[in-house]
């Protein structure tokens, strides 16, 4: 293909999470082939789209057909590369929205997305795949909580988390029983449902898989070593976590948790990249959850985990934009 293709890389969204979109966005776009794309950075945020143009600044984007219009040139796109952590980009509103258009984007479909953002029935789909799932309770703003029902269901220390969220905000590991309710407000700061879990004490690993139209990539598997509590958005986002890509377990461990991870991506009806997190305790290992837009700073795992096994971020994100093209002829 001569034609150089127009990627619309897709950055920022309505959560909490946008400012860690906007760097994996810089990231992508530094990665890819300048001799094969052309990366533009679509800013969203609410119902104003913007090309993030590096001599005319902010240009409106027109949702009718997703197209910008440059000195009276309209400049149209080949794929859209999805790096919204959050809504509207891991829930599935943008996928549709690119569905409707005709257009290839780089995540897993409709479905796909709005369930594996819904941490609750993401972990109901989960579980047939035999990996050991935390007990956990689903509350809805505005439903009666029994604080003593939960503590008597699920113990102490408890995580409250948003149910539809992403970058550990709204997170809280509970010790104490009078840290329930205020944990419990701070979760619903951040989404209309919360997921409230037991804790599961182990070690914290991560796998990322990519499956694409003639081969698959199951990565090597990462240990999290959070200086924090847990791994939350200090550890993740501001150096406060130690990574360790190849994990020092035994083949035996990595070998089961790339096929719990591979095991789920199909299960889920997964594509692009994917993330899986996992706690283990005594080598059994626990689902904690899935990342269908993988964050691709500098700071971020799958960079880690593609560098490890011998690969490039620029042949990588080839790999990456010519499945979506595939998928989308199919």
């Amino acid at each position: 293909m001569n034609t150089k293709l127009n990627i619309a890389i897709m950055a920022g969204g309505n959560s909490s999470e946008a400012n860690i979109s906007m760097r994996s966005a810089t990231q992508i776009a530094g990665w890819l082939d300048p001799e094969q794309f052309n990366a533009y950075k679509i800013l969203v945020k609410g119902t104003t789209w913007t090309l993030e143009h590096p001599q005319k600044g902010q240009i409106p984007v027109n949702k009718n057909d997703f197209t910008v219009d440059i000195d009276g040139q309209k400049l149209s796109f080949h794929c859209a590369l999805i790096a919204i952590h959050g809504t509207p980009g891991e829930n599935g509103l943008l996928q549709a929205y690119f569905e409707m258009l005709q257009i290839p984007y780089t995540t897993g479909g409709v479905m796909n997305s709005s369930v594996t953002f819904n941490k609750y029935y993401c972990k109901e789909l989960v579980r047939e795949t035999g990996v050991n799932l935390a007990k956990g309770l689903l509350l809805r703003r505005g439903q009666k909580v029994d604080a003593q029902a939960i503590l008597d269901t699920l113990g102490l220390p408890i995580f409250v988390k948003p149910n539809e969220s992403g970058s550990s905000y709204g997170v809280s590991k509970v010790k104490q029983a009078s840290d329930l309710m205020p944990a419990i407000e701070k979760a619903f700061a951040e989404d209309k449902t919360i997921i409230l879990e037991e804790f599961i004490p182990g070690r914290e690993f991560t796998c990322g898989v990519f499956k694409y139209q003639n081969g698959e990539m199951i990565m090597p598997v990462t240990e999290i070593v959070p200086e924090t509590e847990f791994f939350d958005y200090e550890a993740k986002y501001r150096n406060k976590s130690k990574e360790i890509t190849p994990a020092p377990i035994p083949e035996s461990l990595t070998s089961a948790i790339q096929k719990f991870t591979s095991k789920i991506y199909d299960r889920l009806q997964c594509h692009g990249v994917v993330r899986v997190d996992y706690i283990v305790n005594n080598d059994n290992i626990y689902f904690l959850e899935i990342n269908t837009v993988p964050g691709m700073s500098e700071a971020s795992i799958i960079p880690q985990q593609v560098k490890a096994m011998g690969g490039n971020m620029r042949q990588f994100f080839t790999l990456v934009i010519y499945d979506a093209l595939n998928r989308s002829r199919e």
